[in-house]
C-alpha cells in the first residue's frame, strides 16, 4: 500500500542510529507518520524540520504499520519563524496542538486554515489574531465548536462581547451585564464578517487567547488527562508581554 499527499510537520523524533519518525498533518490523510531513513542526516536536517510544508510519499505493506515515509520540502516555514522568537512560538505551539486531531482522520478544511496562518508568520501584526482563529477551528474539527452567532439570552446579534464558560456561546453586553465576572471576553475579530488584521489589539489578541485556551482545558484536554502544551503556554506568555 502506498500514497503521496502533502502535509505539515508536527514532530521528528530520532529512530535507531540515523532514521527518524516524523508526524505529519496531511491534507487527505489527517494526521500520519512514518519512518525516513537517514532522517538525521545533514542532507535531511533542512526538510525535516517542526512546521515545514512538505511533499510526502508513504509506502507500507499493510496501512495500520509505521510505514517508510520520504518527503520533499515545499516551503520552509520553520526557517521563516527561527529569526522571530514569537513566529517561532506560534508556530510549535499550532504544530503541538494540532497532534490533539486523531490519527489518520483528514480534516481538510483546518489542512487549509493551517497554511494559511503559516504563510503570513512572517507579519506579526496579523499571525496571532489568525493564530486564535485556527484554534477555534481546531475545536470545531474535534466537535466542541462555539456558538458566536448570536446571544444565548436574547437571540439577537448586537454587542456580542461576552463568551459563557458553560455553553460556549455568545452573550450580549446587556444580558451579560449582570454576570459578567463570569464570562469570558469575546474580542471583536472573532465575530461573523470581521477580519483578523487591521485594528485588532493586544487585547484583543489575548483576550482571544484566553478564550481558546479555556475551552482547549476543559473540553479537550482534561477529559484526556492532559495539560496544555508547553509551547501554547509559552506563546501566550510572550504576547502578554508586548
Amino acid at each position: 500500500m502506498n500514497w503521496s499527499d502533502e502535509g505539515i510537520i508536527l514532530s521528528v523524533r530520532p529512530h535507531g542510529e540515523t532514521a527518524a519518525v516524523v508526524e505529519l498533518f496531511t491534507r487527505t490523510h489527517g494526521r500520519h507518520t512514518g519512518l525516513v531513513h537517514g532522517g538525521r542526516s545533514r542532507k535531511h536536517r533542512p526538510t525535516l524540520q517542526t512546521g515545514n510544508h512538505v511533499d510526502a510519499t508513504w509506502k507500507g505493506r499493510l496501512a495500520e504499520q509505521l510505514g517508510h515515509m520520504s518527503l520533499e520540502l515545499r516551503t520552509g516555514y520553520a526557517a521563516t519563524a527561527m529569526d522571530d522568537a514569537e513566529a517561532l512560538a506560534g508556530l510549535m505551539s499550532l504544530t503541538a496542538l494540532a497532534r490533539l486531531l486523531p490519527e489518520r482522520d483528514p480534516h481538510p478544511n483546518l489542512y487549509e486554515i493551517t497554511l494559511f496562518v503559516l504563510g503570513f508568520l512572517d507579519d506579526p501584526s496579523v499571525w496571532p489574531a489568525l493564530l486564535v482563529r485556527w484554534e477555534l477551528a481546531l475545536l470545531t474539527d474535534l466537535g466542541f465548536g462555539l456558538d458566536l452567532e448570536e446571544c444565548a439570552a436574547t437571540g439577537s446579534n448586537d454587542a456580542l462581547i461576552y463568551v459563557s464558560p458553560k455553553s460556549g456561546r455568545a452573550v450580549s453586553a446587556s444580558a451579560g451585564e449582570p454576570y459578567r465576572d463570569k464570562l469570558l471576553a469575546l474580542p471583536g475579530f472573532l465575530l461573523k464578517g470581521r477580519r483578523s488584521g487591521a485594528g485588532v489589539t493586544d487585547a484583543d489578541v489575548m483576550n482571544g487567547m484566553k478564550l481558546s485556551r479555556f475551552f482547549l482545558e476543559q473540553r479537550v484536554l482534561a477529559p484526556r488527562g492532559l495539560v496544555v502544551p508547553e509551547p501554547r503556554v509559552r506563546l501566550e506568555a510572550m504576547l502578554d508581554r508586548r
